[in-house]
């Protein structure tokens, strides 16, 4: 037990033995300690001066008709000192649209008293109007300064104009409502800390555990290029537009424990109900504030596991690097959630981790490089390793090649080729030889100069993919929208529009494994 508490906040740390469970000493500690209350809520407010008892739905209802007021009151402040405003504009503008004759006119005035009668005789101003021209600086005169004030009389006239119209929409109160409400929850964008529970009358509340609290459901995993993280129901992967999309996307359950690894290789395990649910990733919140790792992290992959105690004992994570260092290591060795990063693989200098996957020893291994060349190999070329090696070279690669991406499948189904010039192809596993490991492979698409293969994957034809190009936003296409063809069949087809000076960088596929549960 170790005392970290600063100036900054408090924190406590407790070391773990490597045979504890983090989940389940956590679960002990908010059953046998003041970790964590439960305690009950009678919800007493002053409703239009009387003392009432409300429920949850009263209580936010009541704060509603609050805010509402708020924003009813400050805007009817604001359209009045902007009316006023626009009164003195007018004036002014209209002085300096007549300014020779009321140059003329204060001259040969007496005093400031008569300049002021004159003017409002003269040009039909009012004393408020008078008065602001008597008050001018001369330096208002300059052109600069007289198209300021022209500016700000338009600008004035168009906030009269917005505020008008939203006194007169209670519809457009409550968007201003929910827009303040929006830049509350990002300013204080931390997880919840409680939970609410219903407990029936006459009832004592149960000891809560964490699994009591994390219903059982499938979610997707969604990380984009900024780091944001969030996760979203549903059978089919979502498919947000535009900008907003995933970089990873995982199919994991509550209950799993998801990991992010970087391209160094240093992972993170955390529970995947941590992640806050939202429909798109930029609603969500940057993996920092998740786990160890810190803002200038760039991950290399993201998968999931189910809970230690049910993962399988004949399941293997199998690594690949851009300079194909390959490596697979039993899943019973990665831990469970923990607010420590671990080494899943040891990631050598000027390179950098490509690809993730499962295996469950009767798999067969297949590398891609950015050249268009392939090899296919079975599991059990590679041997079993501990989670701080390096790996053994997967394949031979040429100069100035590298590793694109990686599958494990079984002996039949179909691949799936992208090109940086939006081309794709599928070709059946079949037409790829089985080779032994590290060997220099077979070509998988023979390429015209200054274009590489951008991503591949394996799949079923329905299955959406996301094609991400360099200069504009990403597209999804289906991977039965390439022609099956044979492995040396060059041209493929046109799967993604794109302008001549753009190119794909990223193939972003919906990752959902089969489930490596142990037998009963």
């Amino acid at each position: 037990l170790r005392d970290e508490s600063d100036r900054q906040g408090m924190r406590i740390v407790i070391e773990l033995m490597k045979s504890a469970e983090p989940e389940e000493v956590l679960e002990a500690l908010f059953k046998r300690t003041t970790l964590e209350n439960t305690f009950s809520i009678i919800i007493l407010a002053l409703v239009d001066d009387e003392p009432k008892l409300l429920n949850l739905k009263e209580a936010l209802l009541v704060y509603l008709e609050h805010r509402l007021e708020i924003v009813k009151r400050r805007s009817q402040h604001d359209l009045e000192k902007a009316q006023a405003r626009e009164h003195v504009l007018a004036g002014l503008t209209k002085a300096l649209d007549n300014l020779d004759a009321v140059i003329d006119t204060i001259r040969n005035s007496r005093s400031a008293q008569t300049a002021k009668n004159n003017l409002m005789r003269e040009f039909s101003l009012t004393d408020i109007q008078a008065q602001a021209i008597l008050d001018m600086p001369l330096r208002r005169l300059a052109g600069l300064e007289r198209k300021k004030i022209e500016d700000e009389y338009k600008t004035v006239r168009k906030l009269i104009k917005e505020l008008s119209a939203l006194l007169k929409s209670p519809k457009k109160m409550r968007e201003a409502i929910a827009v303040s409400l929006q830049e509350i929850k990002e300013k204080f964008n931390d997880s919840r800390r409680t939970q609410i529970a219903m407990v029936e009358g006459g009832l004592e509340a149960a000891p809560m555990q964490l699994s009591h609290l994390t219903p059982s459901e499938n979610v997707w995993v969604m990380i984009n290029r900024d780091g944001l993280v969030a996760r979203s129901q549903g059978d089919d992967p979502p498919r947000p537009s535009g900008w907003d999309v995933p970089n990873w996307l995982v199919r994991v359950n509550t209950r799993d424990t998801l990991f992010l690894v970087s391209e160094e290789g240093d992972a993170a395990a955390i529970p995947a109900h941590s992640v806050p649910e939202a429909s798109k990733p930029s609603q969500g919140t940057h993996f920092s504030k998740l786990t160890p790792f810190g803002k200038d992290v760039k991950l290399g992959s993201v998968f999931g596991l189910p809970p230690k105690k049910d993962r399988g004992e004949n399941w293997h994570v199998i690594t690949i690097t851009e300079r194909s260092m390959l490596k697979k290591s039993e899943i019973s060795e990665l831990p469970g959630p923990s607010a420590q990063l671990f080494t899943l693989v040891k990631v050598n200098d000027k390179d950098r981790l490509v690809s993730i996957r499962l295996s469950d020893g009767t798999n067969e291994i297949f590398l891609a490089t950015e050249q268009g060349m392939a090899i296919r190999f079975q599991d059990e070329d590679v041997r079993v390793m501990g989670l701080v090696a390096a790996g053994v070279n997967g394949m031979k690669l040429s100069q100035g090649d590298r590793i694109i991406g990686m599958e494990t499948f079984s002996k039949k189904g179909e691949l799936y080729f992208l090109t940086s010039s939006g081309r794709a192809k599928r070709v059946k596993v079949d037409e790829f030889p089985v080779q032994g490991r590290y060997g220099k492979g077979v070509i998988a698409w023979k390429l015209p100069e200054k274009d590489t293969l951008a991503g591949m994957t394996a799949g079923k034809g329905t299955m959406r993919v996301t094609v991400h190009l360099e200069n504009f936003a990403p597209k999804s296409t289906r991977l039965d929208d390439a022609p099956l063809q044979t492995r040396v069949a060059q041209k493929g087809k046109e799967v993604v529009e794109m302008r001549d000076d753009d190119r794909v960088t990223l193939l972003t596929i919906p990752w959902e494994m089969v489930r490596p549960v142990a037998k009963d």
